[in-house]
């Protein structure tokens, strides 16, 4: 089960297999507040948790689970409860474990239920909560590279989509206007910090700034460029960063995880800079990189098969990434 957010998921996976991945959506929900409310979301959770447990259940053949694992952190509290309460019963019920799974190594791990990864790879985990770079020596071997030291790369593309008066959420608006765009159109700055962190948040001025030097309504062929330019910087500067930690490391595979892993021109310059360098680039499909319980569920296998679950645990909204004992 995956309850971090406001994305209601319940997945069957059986030996790296997906079997059903069901995904309730809170975006209508939640786009009249530009944003996610958390007590809308743990309500919303309560609601929709365990008409997906069945149909999950259901599309996976009916049979039991061995397992039932859940997302324990990070994210947001109230809907981890949710998700918490809900494994926990179900596995007391069904006479199963109940493990709890770190949101983080969902996505690091994601890639292998659709590629054979070849260790160690860096993870490139972006989100509207998260922009990390993740070092994955092998399955339960982490060690986190840099992270964004102000807003996530999904919270950047959020606030400037508003700006451009685009409705929430505004990653797949900015990335949908931008395919009609040119994306040199505005010299929009490339953020720069030491070493692999991130920084989006001078990105998300220097839009502001161009708005106000340059009134006038932002729609059509502008609006498109605008788009294109902002959305250009942001996966220039994501790319970079993660090759750079790929050489720093003598890693050769890349994987992308998180709901900004789904923007096209990511994927498309994340490929390119790759095969330059002769490099892998590991791209989940978009339904394994947006909130979703397969990964949650084939972490915990992966857990439960090492010995290394952690179970009854408690939730931790700001849950760090740390490799198995």
């Amino acid at each position: 089960m995956e309850t971090s957010c406001d994305d209601t998921s319940a997945a069957v996976v059986e030996d790296g297999r997906v079997l059903s991945n069901i995904v309730r959506s809170q975006t209508r929900l939640h786009r009249p507040y530009r944003g996610v409310v958390p007590e809308l979301a743990a309500r919303a959770h309560l609601e929709r948790v365990i008409p997906a447990v069945e149909r999950a259940l259901k599309d996976a053949g009916g049979r039991g689970p061995d397992a039932v694992a859940y997302t324990r952190g990070p994210g947001l509290t109230g809907p981890l409860l949710v998700g918490a309460v809900a494994a926990r019963t179900l596995a007391r019920l069904m006479g199963v474990p109940a493990v709890g799974v770190n949101h983080l190594e969902g996505h690091v791990l994601a890639c292998e239920l659709e590629h054979r990864p070849r260790w160690p790879l860096v993870a490139l985990v972006a989100s509207g909560g998260h922009t990390d770079l993740i070092l994955a020596r092998a399955p339960g071997r982490y060690r986190v590279l840099g992270r964004t030291r102000d807003d996530a790369a999904g919270e950047a593309y959020d606030k400037v989509a508003r700006l451009f008066g685009l409705p929430y959420p505004g990653g797949p608006e900015i990335d949908r206007l931008a395919a009609g765009g040119d994306p040199r159109a505005v010299a929009f700055p490339r953020p720069s910090v030491p070493g692999l962190d991130f920084s989006f948040s001078g990105l998300k001025t220097a839009v502001l700034y161009h708005l106000r030097d340059n009134p006038g309504p932002a729609r059509g062929a502008r609006l498109a460029d605008l788009c294109a330019s902002f959305q250009e910087a942001v996966a220039e500067t994501l790319t970079e960063k993660a090759a750079a930690a790929a050489r720093r490391c003598g890693a050769r595979d890349i994987a992308l995880g998180g709901g900004v892993a789904a923007n096209s021109r990511l994927r498309a310059r994340l490929s390119e800079r790759c095969a330059a360098l002769g490099l892998r680039a590991l791209l989940p499909s978009r339904a394994l990189c947006t909130d979703n319980a397969a990964m949650i569920a084939h972490a915990g296998a992966r857990r439960l098969a090492a010995g290394a679950a952690p179970r009854a645990v408690r939730v931790d909204a700001s849950l760090a990434l740390a490799s198995w004992a």
